[in-house]
């Protein structure tokens, strides 16, 4: 029985022959790829087209519409009344007035001062010897009296006119007398005072 070539039995091989060629440098591509470190590369671009793919495929499921909520039965606020607190705070009892009954002190009366004893004229110069001889030709006369302080030791510590006798140069005459004068101090208590008193001195014109 004898075989006869057929045309398209010739060209079936030669796409196969073809496929089987591409399919082999494909394998020889991507084993040179991964020896050359483009693998990597390679496998990146192949997982990002395949997820693309992927991606497009997969249809976007709805989700179904949410449940309609339930209505609930609120019961109303409810309102509570805080009962009144009373709080009893002691009353502080009122201050007490403590009335002092003032102490009436009596002073003490102090004794009464021991009495003074006066002073004494022990010497007392002659009135002549001090008559101003003005006077004496002007035939004046008259009785002054000279208010004098005698001291501790008796003598006179000061001494004027306190009523004149109507002559200023018997007046004058008078103060300097006076001054001339010795006394026994006065005394109180057994000691010896300072004490002022009057003291008289008279002119008088002689024959």
């Amino acid at each position: 029985m004898s075989t006869y070539y057929r045309p398209h039995d010739a060209e079936f091989f030669s796409k196969r022959l073809i496929i089987f060629v591409a399919i082999v440098a494909f394998h020889g591509l991507i084993v040179w790829a991964f020896v050359t470190g483009l693998a990597t590369g390679a496998k990146n671009l192949i997982v990002t087209i395949l997820k693309t793919n992927i991606i497009q495929t997969e249809k976007v499921q709805e989700l179904p519409p949410p449940p309609p909520q339930a209505k609930l039965n609120v019961p109303p606020p409810v309102t509570v009344v805080a009962p009144d607190v009373i709080i009893n705070i002691p009353t502080a009892p009122p201050p007490v007035t403590v009335v002092k009954t003032p102490v009436v002190v009596k002073p003490i009366a102090a004794p009464p001062p021991a009495p003074i004893i006066p002073v004494k004229n022990v010497y007392m110069p002659d009135t002549s010897d001090y008559y101003p001889a003005q006077s004496r030709r002007n035939n004046e006369e008259g009785r002054a009296l000279v208010h004098i302080c005698v001291d501790e030791r008796g003598r006179v510590a000061s001494a004027e006119v306190g009523t004149s006798s109507g002559h200023a140069l018997l007046d004058d005459a008078a103060v300097r007398l006076a001054k001339q004068a010795r006394f026994k101090p006065a005394t109180q208590a057994g000691k010896p005072v300072q004490q002022c008193t009057a003291l008289p001195v008279k002119f008088v014109l002689t024959m």
